[in-house]
C-alpha cells in the first residue's frame, strides 16, 4: 500500500539511527543521565521498545476491530520500563530490534479497511493508522535526543521534525487551556498560532523550537516578543 511504503521508510531509517547510538554505549553508560531525569538511558531505551509494543496493540485494534488499550494502566507501563532499565546493552539492542520487527509486521498485515479505523491512544485522542504510525517517528527521534549520547534535536531530519511539531501543535489546539502563543522557525517556513487572543511569538531554529515544545529545553537559542524571556512551553503529553 502507498501508506505503508511512505511511512515505513523513514521509520526504518530512524530505527537504524537509534539502534546505532544504543550499540555505541557500554553497560556503564546505559546507566547515565538523560534529558528526562530521573530516567537513565536504560529507562529511555526500554520505553522506546515498550511504546512500540503499545502501538502494535493499537494496530491490532484497527485490524481486528476488538478494542485493545495501548497500555493496561499507567502503573503497568511504569513497571515495564523500570523492569527493563538495568539490562546490558546487548539485551537492550535486541529488545529494540525485536519490537521494531513486530511493529513492521503489524503494519504490513493491515488490510485496506483497517487504514480507516479509529483507535484511541492513551491520551484520549483518536487516530487512524495513517496518523498513528508516524507517532513511532516521534518516539524514536525525541527519545534518541533524550539519550544525550551524541544525537541532538538538530540531527533530526527536518521533515520529521516538522511533522512532530505539526502533530504536537494539533494536540495542543484541542486543549481549551492552551495559552495564546505563536511559534515561527527562522530556518524553515514553519509557523503556528495557538490558543486564543494575543500571546508572545517565539522564534528560532526549527530544531530549537522542537526541543522547547517537547520540554527538553528552557528555550535555548530562541527569542520571544511581548514577554521577558522565553516562556515555559505548554505541557504537550
Amino acid at each position: 500500500m502507498v501508506q505503508e511504503r511512505d511511512i515505513l521508510i523513514p521509520v526504518a531509517e530512524s530505527t537504524r539511527r537509534f539502534v546505532a547510538t544504543v550499540r555505541s554505549l557500554n553497560d556503564r553508560q546505559v546507566a547515565g543521565e538523560t534529558l528526562v531525569p530521573p530516567w537513565t538511558r536504560g529507562h529511555v531505551i526500554t520505553h522506546v521498545a515498550r511504546a512500540t509494543d503499545s502501538l502494535c496493540r493499537l494496530l491490532t485494534w484497527s485490524r481486528t476491530g476488538v478494542e485493545t488499550p495501548q497500555y493496561a494502566s499507567m502503573a503497568a507501563r511504569a513497571a515495564e520500563i523500570e523492569a527493563g532499565a538495568g539490562r546490558p546493552v546487548d539485551e537492550l539492542v535486541a529488545d529494540v530490534l525485536d519490537s521494531a520487527a513486530r511493529f513492521e509486521r503489524e503494519v504490513r498485515s493491515l488490510p485496506a479497511a483497517a487504514w480507516h479505523a479509529e483507535v484511541r491512544m492513551r491520551t484520549g485522542e483518536l487516530r487512524t493508522p495513517a496518523t498513528l504510525i508516524p507517532t513511532r517517528l516521534r518516539e524514536l527521534e525525541v527519545h534518541h535526543a533524550d539519550l544525550a549520547a551524541g544525537y541532538s534535536f538538530a540531527d533530526i531530519p527536518p521533515d520529521t521534525a516538522r511533522w512532530i511539531i505539526d502533530d504536537l501543535v494539533e494536540a495542543l489546539r484541542r486543549r481549551p487551556d492552551t495559552p495564546a502563543l505563536r511559534v515561527e522557525a527562522t530556518d524553515t517556513d514553519l509557523a503556528h498560532s495557538l490558543g486564543s487572543g494575543t500571546g508572545p511569538t517565539v522564534t528560532g531554529r526549527q530544531s530549537d523550537l522542537l526541543a522547547w515544545l517537547t520540554g527538553r529545553s528552557p528555550g535555548t537559542g530562541l527569542s520571544a516578543s511581548g514577554t521577558e524571556g522565553v516562556p515555559a512551553a505548554p505541557f504537550w503529553i
